[in-house]
């Protein structure tokens, strides 16, 4: 497997940053070679940092799909264009990996799907919590039925007060929604995966506005506009699976909560438990005595998972790579993302309506 591929990035803003461009410089089968972003001075600024050699820089993501040499893009844009981005880049030629939601509809979302069908090109999504060590090994205990049947399952993406004063995350109309959407995607992403149930029958949902409204109020990231604050400070979901699994969603960027955590989960099956809150703890019994163990990984990564101490990060690249240069399924499939975005979906208009949701 010698072969490189070169990749673009479509929108250079703090994911791409923080994630995707400084993962993919790690990667020996990635060539940077386009960047893309309304603006231009940050597109630029990311080709300096991380472009191979003639990297090119556009403000039109159209005008890069032109170029017949990129054959991976990766889309990190608002939400309200997710689905719009990769579809043309699909069309186009490239193979796609779209950051987290999947998109801002399940209609949207299926429409990416059919696409990757119909041009035969592949698609993934960004969640690459999947990919941390804990995540890694309670996967593996759940495939070798260490748990059981997993019958209850809590994903959990709770902020005290942690509200993202930047970009568009406040605004409804580009993002969709608040942390229900942002960071509770990730929890139930990763909730239904460890499951490895994606078949819900139906969704209660509520979401709140309480501590948007508020001036000056505590924050990580300062005080927030609450002029601008448009969208659900936190949000709550029931979800009932058609073998009778249930699932409790928990997000928030503001709740007057003392414990707190993202993109973690809890499991109960009929073997034993396990929860992410403060390490990795598995819970069941032995000889008729109730038995605790916290997992440690050390500085050693997971000793099962090829790769040892990579990056979730790192990994996630690593695989997406593999995956178009193998001619394999990725680890995200965009089914199993679809599902994630179908229940948030149904999150929101249970909220609204004050009635469950059912799925056909």
């Amino acid at each position: 497997m010698s072969k490189t591929l070169n990749v673009a990035v479509i929108g250079c803003g703090g994911i791409a940053n923080g994630k995707h461009l400084p993962a993919l410089s790690r990667q020996d089968k990635a060539v940077l070679v386009a960047f893309c972003d309304l603006i231009e001075t940050r597109a630029q600024e990311a080709a300096d940092q991380y472009g191979a050699e003639g990297a090119k820089v556009y403000t039109d993501y159209t005008e890069l799909l032109k170029d017949e040499s990129i054959e991976v893009v990766h889309v990190c844009t608002p939400n309200d264009s997710h689905a719009e981005i990769t579809i043309a880049a699909l069309e186009a030629g490239k193979h796609v990996l779209c950051e987290k939601p999947m998109a801002k509809t399940t209609e949207e979302a299926r429409s990416m799907i059919e696409a990757a069908n119909r041009t035969g090109k592949k698609l993934s999504i960004a969640y690459q919590n999947r990919f941390r060590d804990d995540s890694l090994h309670l996967k593996d205990m759940c495939e070798k039925g260490e748990l059981g049947d997993i019958y209850f399952g809590k994903a959990i993406a709770l902020r005290r007060r942690a509200v993202p004063t930047w970009g568009v995350f406040l605004d409804e109309e580009k993002q969709g929604g608040g942390p229900l959407i942002d960071i509770g995607t990730h929890a139930l992403d990763l909730t239904l995966w460890l499951m490895d149930n994606y078949k819900p029958q139906s969704v209660m949902g509520s979401t709140f506005h309480k501590l948007g409204s508020r001036e000056n109020a505590a924050n990580a990231f300062g005080p927030w506009d609450p002029e601008q604050f448009k969208v659900e400070d936190s949000a709550f979901g029931f979800v009932k699976m058609e073998n009778g699994a249930t699932i409790v969603l928990e997000s928030s960027w503001a709740l007057n909560v003392r414990k707190f955590g993202e993109a973690q989960t809890l499991l109960c099956g009929t073997e034993g438990g396990a929860d992410m809150m403060d390490g990795l703890h598995i819970n069941g019994e032995n000889r008729s005595r109730l038995i605790e163990t916290k997992v440690d990984f050390g500085s050693g990564g997971v000793a099962f998972y090829d790769g040892g101490s990579e990056k979730a990060e790192d990994r996630e690249a690593r695989q997406w790579l593999e995956a178009i240069l193998e001619d394999k399924d990725p680890v995200v499939k965009p089914e199993q993302a679809l599902v994630v975005t179908q229940i948030l979906e149904a999150i929101y208009e249970s909220a609204k309506t004050g009635k469950a949701v059912y799925f056909d």
